[in-house]
C-alpha cells in the first residue's frame, strides 16, 4: 500500500525491465578519505535496487553525484573507488564512462553482458547537470527506456539526471529506497504511535523552523539539545554565556514554546552544560552546575542531568524522530550527550527514525546506528520533505489524474 507521499508514482516493479536500458540515478555520494570510502551505506542503501533490475534482465546504466566538483578536472570527485566496490559487492563488471554526456553507453549497451553494467562517471562534472539542463538529459533520454530515481538525498534538487530526465521521459518511477524514504517520513505525519517525541539538535534554529512549525500539531512533546537550545534558552531569560545563538530568532523561539505548550504539549530544554572557554577548549572542560553557563564560557554539549531527564521521556516513546546531535559530538569530550540520547533511543521500543546528515553521522558514531528504526540517507530532504516541501524529483514522476 503506498503512502500518500507516492501517491501516482510507480515503482520499478511496475515495469517489465527483460533487455530494457534502465537508467538508474542513485545517491552514491560517499564520503572519502585520500581516495578511500569512509562510509559506505549509501551505496549498500542503493543495492537492492540495482540487484532487482540485475535479475530482472535490464540493461544498466547508474549515475550519481559526488560531491561539488568545479570541474572535470577535480580528480578528486571521481567515482573511481565507488565503481570499484560496487563491482566487488555485486559481483559483477561495472564500467566507468568518463564522459557522462558522451555517446559512449550508445555504443556499450548492445554488447553488454548479463553481469556487466555501466556507471556515468560523477554527473556534476557536467555543467548541466546543476542547471537541469534539457540538452543533458536528451543525450541520456535517447539511449535510456526507463528513468528510475532512487537517490532519495537529490531529490530535493531540481538537477539534469533528478528533474530534466525524467520530464523528457514517458517511463519513469521510483526505485525501492526512496519508497521506504517516503513510507517512513509519512509514518511520522500520519498516525505516528504515541507518545511521539522529535529530539531536536543541531547549531541552528532556523533550520528548524518549517519542521518544528509541521511537527508542533503532531508530536506529543519535543526535546531539544545542540547549539540550538541555548537560542531557546536565551529566549526563557537564561544567561547562556558566549555560547552560539541566533540573536535574530531568540524572540521567535520564545514564542515558539509558548505556541507548543499552548497545545499541551511538553518541551525538554537542558538544565546542566558540558561547557568551557572556546570550542576545542577540552582542557577547561567541565560540567556547570545548573541551567546557567558563566559569561566567560559556552555550552559545547549538554549535562549528566539533562542526558538523565531527555532519557526517561524517551523511554516511553511509541515513535521517536531525532534530527541533530546534542553537542560537538565529533570531539570526544563533548559527545557524552549526542551518544547518551543515541542510547536513550536505542534502548526505547519506539519507532525510531533518524533523519540524513549529521543525525546519521551521529547515530553511526555512536554505535547505535543498527539500533534504529530507519536511518534517513538524505538531510537536507527528508527535512524539507517533512516540513511539506514538494521535492522536485518527485513531483516529476507523479502522474496527474485527470
Amino acid at each position: 500500500m503506498a503512502s500518500n507521499g507516492l501517491k501516482g508514482i510507480k515503482t520499478v516493479r511496475d515495469f517489465e525491465l527483460e533487455g530494457k536500458v534502465v537508467f538508474l540515478r542513485l545517491d552514491l555520494n560517499v564520503p572519502m578519505e585520500d581516495g578511500k570510502i569512509t562510509d559506505e551505506n549509501r551505496i549498500t542503501a542503493s543495492l537492492p535496487t540495482i540487484k532487482y533490475c540485475m535479475e530482472k534482465g535490464a540493461k544498466l546504466v547508474l549515475a550519481s553525484h559526488l560531491g561539488r566538483p568545479k570541474s572535470k578536472d577535480d580528480a578528486e570527485f571521481s567515482l573511481e573507488p565507488v565503481a570499484k566496490r560496487l563491482q566487488t559487492l555485486l559481483e559483477a563488471e561495472v564500467i566507468l564512462v568518463e564522459e557522462p554526456d558522451s555517446d559512449a553507453p550508445v555504443h556499450l549497451l548492445p554488447s553488454l553482458k548479463k553481469n556487466q553494467l555501466i556507471l556515468l562517471e560523477n554527473v556534476r562534472y557536467e555543467e548541466g547537470e546543476t542547471k537541469d539542463s534539457i540538452e543533458f538529459a536528451q543525450k541520456i533520454a535517447n539511449y535510456a527506456e526507463i528513468y528510475i530515481n532512487d537517490a532519495f538525498g537529490a531529490s530535493h534538487r531540481a538537477h539534469a539526471t533528478i528533474h530534466a530526465l525524467p520530464s523528457v521521459m514517458k517511463e519513469k518511477g521510483i526505485g525501492f529506497l526512496i519508497e521506504k524514504e517516503i513510507n517512513m517520513l509519512d509514518s511520522l505525519l500520519t498516525n505516528p504511535k504515541r507518545p511521539y517525541i522529535a529530539v531536536m539538535g543541531g547549531a541552528k534554529v532556523s533550520d528548524k523552523i518549517a519542521v518544528i512549525e509541521r511537527l508542533m500539531d503532531v508530536v506529543d512533546g519535543f526535546v531539544i539539545g545542540g547549539a540550538m537550545a541555548y537560542t531557546f534558552l536565551k529566549g526563557q531569560g537564561q544567561a547562556v554565556g558566549k555560547s552560539l545563538v541566533e540573536t535574530d530568532k531568540v524572540k521567535f523561539a520564545k514564542e515558539m514554546i509558548e505556541r507548543i505548550e499552548a497545545r499541551d504539549k511538553t518541551v525538554l530544554l537542558p538544565v546542566d552544560h558540558v561547557a568551557s572557554k572556546a570550542f576545542g577548549d577540552v582542557a577547561n572542560a567541565h560540567v556547570t552546575k545548573d541551567v546557567v553557563i558563566p559569561e566567560d564560557e559556552m555550552g559545547l554539549d549538554i549535562g549528566p542531568q539533562t542526558i538523565r531527564n531527555y532519557s526517561a521521556a524517551l523511554k516511553s516513546a511509541g515513535t521517536i524522530f531525532w534530527n541533530g546531535p546534542m553537542g560537538v559530538f565529533e570531539n570526544p569530550a563533548f559527545s557524552k550527550g549526542t551518544f547518551g540520547v543515541a542510547q536513550a533511543i536505542a534502548e526505547s521500543d519506539a519507532i525510531k527514525i533518524v533523519g540524513g546528515g549529521d543525525s546519521a553521522a551521529a547515530a553511526e558514531a555512536s554505535g547505535f546506528a543498527d539500533k534504529m528504526t530507519h536511518i534517513s540517507t538524505g538531510g537536507g530532504a527528508s527535512l524539507e520533505y517533512l516540513q511539506g516541501d514538494k521535492l522536485p524529483g518527485l513531483e516529476i514522476l507523479r502522474t496527474r489524474v485527470r
